[in-house]
């Protein structure tokens, strides 16, 4: 299988492999039945009443259900049932001719089969594989599902399983791009040439050749060392690397809506916010790192002060959001705001040395075109000269965090903010996040950029309730 196959935890995979997809798969990639190649693909019929009760609701995924559901009819197309039943070939684009199939698994009453209790959708669904699994002993038959539980209880009834790992590009998240690297000691005794030359602008550019250290480094990554020196990847080929020469001095003398940074990965990822030609930027780190308020201090800055862009778009993913906020009371804004409460609660921080700091939050929220919008009202939308703040990333499926940015439309800077120590969605992990998704695909962006911060300076006692709970 090639790189678009389904990445297996073991090697039970044959040519006549026959992948039972869970409903959890389905939503996390409405895509996935045409992952899988020359393999046999099964979607029991509880998956698709599972599918279709959750089409209609509020939650994000019900774009995700209907999705999934179009894309299951598109590969069935006009087939008769008994076409269905045997498998119906799967045509992916202009391929020819079609790999794997794809058919519908209906309920059966077991015969001579040890059942699981058929109260959940679960037991249903691995009973109803378990007896399809004693029709054709000879076939490998394997349980894909994001669910770690219904795993356990397959396995536990002598059903192969395994988790859906198509779209995670990387098996250790330490591996990721942290947006810079850094150097003991000195860093230019560590090189042994380059080639300086100043701009009109006053910028210092230094070529250097790509080799040893610098041989992996990314575009708009950072250099920093102990001695003070900090630059910045802006240009590269096969054979060289141009770094912006950033004084440590200026970088931390920034200052953005009254906000300076506290640290150099502060600095770095304020520098990244304020670039106009950096249309990505993606902050990760532990809880209080300075995230959200470096976000949101460039924001009003690029806003207010300079008119680079007309408003703030400012939308999170949290778990319960999008079944709760249905039956609040209210306009779009009133309902998002209690969820988006570390907005509002970083514009006080923001002015919290005014003479009354109410009266400036409420003063910037009349000034500034601050919009708080739902996931659910994001789909379709186009938002053009918008710098949008995309909170809580890590609770996002690959496939949403692609929905959310292609909403960014001509002129518009997306900011990314999240912490894969903080995912509270049941199916995903640090592998599987979307914030893993999106790191690892736009690491080799030019007009992007990521800085992981480290510390904790919201306060000492954050700072230890990190470090030890």
């Amino acid at each position: 299988m090639d790189d678009n196959a389904v990445r297996l935890e073991s090697n039970t995979a044959s040519p006549s492999t026959a992948y039972v997809l869970d409903s959890n798969v389905l939503i996390h990639d409405p895509n996935a039945l045409l992952n899988f190649e020359e393999h046999k693909v099964i979607i029991p019929i509880t998956v698709l009443e599972e599918l279709d009760k959750l089409k209609n609701g509020k939650q994000t995924i019900a774009a995700d259900c209907r999705q999934a559901i179009r894309q299951i009819d598109h590969v069935l197309g006009s087939a008769e049932p008994s076409e269905i039943e045997h498998g119906v070939p799967i045509r992916r684009g202009d391929k020819s001719p079609p790999l794997g199939t794809v058919s519908i698994l209906m309920h059966h009453a077991p015969e001579n089969v040890t059942t699981l209790p058929s109260r959940s959708n679960d037991n249903q669904i691995i009973n109803d594989i378990n007896h399809y699994q004693s029709l054709h002993p000879d076939q490998t038959v394997v349980l894909v599902t994001k669910d770690i539980n219904m795993r356990l209880k397959a396995r536990g009834c002598g059903i192969s399983s395994e988790d859906y790992q198509n779209d995670q590009l990387v098996s250790d998240v330490k591996l990721l791009n942290k947006g810079y690297l850094e150097v003991p000691g000195n860093f230019w005794s560590q090189v042994e040439k380059v080639e300086t030359h100043q701009l009109d602008r006053g910028q210092t550019l230094h070529t250097l050749p790509r080799e040893g250290l610098l041989e992996e480094l990314l575009p708009n990554q950072f250099i920093i060392d102990e001695q003070g020196f900090c630059g910045r990847v802006i240009e590269q080929d096969k054979d060289t690397i141009t770094l912006l020469d950033l004084p440590r001095e200026h970088l931390m003398n920034q200052e953005a809506w009254g906000l300076k940074p506290l640290d150099i990965h502060q600095a770095v990822a304020l520098q990244l916010l304020m670039d106009p030609d950096i249309h990505l930027v993606t902050l990760t780190g532990s809880a209080g790192s300075g995230k959200t308020i470096l976000a949101l201090a460039a924001a009003i800055e690029m806003t207010v002060a300079s008119k680079q862009y007309r408003r703030i778009i400012a939308t999170r993913s949290t778990q319960g959001l999008d079944e709760d906020i249905g039956y609040l009371p209210g306009t779009e804004a009133e309902k998002m705001e209690p969820w988006l409460g570390a907005i509002t609660d970083n514009l006080e921080a923001l002015h919290s040395e005014d003479e009354s700091t109410n009266g400036s939050v409420d003063y910037i929220l009349g000034q500034v075109p601050l919009h708080f919008k739902s996931l659910n009202y994001i789909r379709g939308r186009s938002f053009q000269q918008s710098l949008i703040i995309i909170d809580e990333v890590q609770n996002l499926t690959p496939h949403q965090i692609k929905t959310i940015i292609t909403r960014a439309g001509h002129g518009s800077k997306v900011i990314c903010l999240g912490n894969l120590a903080q995912i509270d969605t049941p199916y995903l992990s640090a592998a599987s996040s979307g914030l893993t998704y999106l790191t690892e695909r736009f690491k080799k962006f030019d007009q992007g950029g990521i800085v992981q911060l480290k510390g904790v300076p919201r306060s000492p006692l954050a700072a230890y309730a990190e470090e030890n709970l």
